[in-house]
């Protein structure tokens, strides 16, 4: 008779359930990560859109459920969600391939205008050509909130935790692990108090969006997804050297003070408390990188933070430019432009890395919890809570983008960046307003969109219109 143990080990390692090979889905990532424009917002939508709507491989529940998870932890979330559901159909490879393609035309687009920036000192070029693609994304963005939040908040009561969400982070800036986790403990406590507002499914009510039943992946939890004692060990055992052991390996040879071990510690500490994404807390890198270590010079970090926007990939790529800068304007005996690279390497590694190992190590127990009706229900409404918050980003991408100029206005706790009316660039609303007809009209495609916007706004560079 066969080992029932050994009947289960055969079946984590044998072909997936789902049918979609590693080859496959290895392309699928990388149209992904090619289409991965706009922030957390665009690049969250491109994902739902291509791997529930199109690939059907989850279903609705469980997307948002490895989002509401990604959105607890530190680090780019959006990144960390590719992970997770690449992890989720092919295991630790899945999970790789999925998270690493997600970084990679970033590492590339960033390094090269790197070089680009050091030796030229600009790069207006590049963002005239990009030009178009930030009036595709916002229409991205927009089709993505309209569908996310339509299957997200079912009532009132979540419309209302997605309203408080976006009133809190955007106009009185309460600080995002605060929101999440009120939106978190409202959900449970409602729940418990007998509210079946905050349920996945309420009585009489149709499930919104891909059911599990109709996913590729389907409801059951696959072999590999099964949190235990030694997988974690063994996980730890892995990530936690990968990541550490070259902040402490440069720190010991070449001395603290350093500029390469100076990126390797800071941008370690960085990754452990980016929560809310790359906008919460790049003003302090800014203050940092500028103020105590002297990497850049003021401005440098908007301009760092243009090269991010406008390239594919998370925005918190902007971490790999200021660890260019920091190490080409101290290579020590290295040629400044290697030293560069090496550093805006290094800053990106450890930022990265511990990504790795907060999914491998949590998410076997987030599936595993997926069934807890308190858990869920809490986790429901962290869901309405993030739509908030991807609202909030949404708006600060589109008021950055459609107006050359703001100003902050405050009234106490009250502040924010109300947009210059004279500063609106009307060749970006004119495309803007043209990608949302052809995505809400005439239903084109993403890439489809974002070529158009891109070759229209190089067209106008190049006639001089901009």
């Amino acid at each position: 008779m066969d080992d029932p143990n050994l009947l289960q080990k055969k079946a984590a390692v044998g072909p997936p359930t789902h049918g979609v090979s590693l080859r496959e889905a290895s392309r699928v990532w990388a149209r992904v990560a090619l289409l991965s424009f706009g922030g957390p917002a665009g690049q969250i939508a491109v994902m739902h859109r291509i791997i529930v709507d199109e690939r059907r491989w989850i279903s609705e529940s469980r997307f948002l459920h490895a989002l509401n998870y990604c959105m607890l932890l530190p680090g780019p979330e959006a990144q960390q969600l590719a992970t997770y559901i690449g992890w989720l159909m092919h295991g630790t490879r899945g999970g790789l391939i999925a998270g690493g393609l997600f970084i990679l035309p970033g590492i590339v687009a960033i390094m090269g205008l790197s070089w680009i920036y050091a030796l030229f000192g600009s790069v207006g070029f590049v963002a005239a050509l990009f030009f178009g693609l930030k009036a595709a994304v916002l229409a991205i963005v927009l089709e993505a909130m309209l569908r996310i939040g339509k299957r997200a908040l079912r009532n009132r009561v979540l419309i209302g935790v997605a309203a408080a969400a976006f009133l809190s982070i955007y106009f009185f800036h309460v600080p995002f692990p605060v929101i999440i986790v009120a939106a978190g403990l409202a959900g449970a406590g409602g729940t418990r108090a007998g509210m079946t507002h905050f349920a996945i499914d309420r009585p009489g009510q149709a499930h919104a969006g891909l059911s599990d039943a109709d996913s590729l992946l389907g409801a059951h939890l696959p072999a590999h997804a099964r949190p235990t004692t030694r997988g974690v060990l063994k996980t730890a055992a892995i990530w936690l050297p990968l990541w550490l052991v070259p902040v402490l390996a440069t720190a010991a040879i070449l001395g603290s003070a350093d500029v390469f071990s100076q990126i390797a510690i800071f941008f370690s500490k960085m990754a452990m408390v980016t929560f809310g994404g790359a906008y919460a807390v790049l003003a302090y890198v800014a203050q940092q990188a500028v103020d105590h270590y002297g990497w850049l010079r003021p401005g440098e970090m908007l301009d760092g933070l243009g090269m991010a926007e406008t390239t594919p990939g998370p925005l918190i790529m902007v971490l790999q430019f200021v660890g260019f800068m920091a190490a080409f304007r101290d290579p020590g005996a290295l040629p400044p432009l290697l030293a560069g690279s090496m550093g805006g390497l290094l800053a990106t590694w450890v930022t990265f890395a511990p990504c790795f190992l907060w999914i491998f190590i949590g998410a076997p127990f987030m599936e595993n919890l997926r069934n807890n009706t308190i858990l869920t229900a809490a986790l429901s409404a962290v869901t309405a809570a993030v739509v908030g918050v991807i609202l909030n980003l949404a708006v600060w991408f589109a008021v950055h983008t459609l107006f050359e100029e703001t100003r902050l206005l405050e009234w106490g706790l009250f502040r924010f960046d109300a947009p210059v009316l004279a500063s609106l660039n009307g060749w970006t609303l004119a495309l803007s307003l043209g990608a949302m007809v052809a995505i809400f009209r005439y239903k084109a495609g993403v890439l489809q969109t974002i070529a158009a916007c891109s070759t229209l706004g190089t067209l106008l560079y190049l006639t001089g219109a901009l």
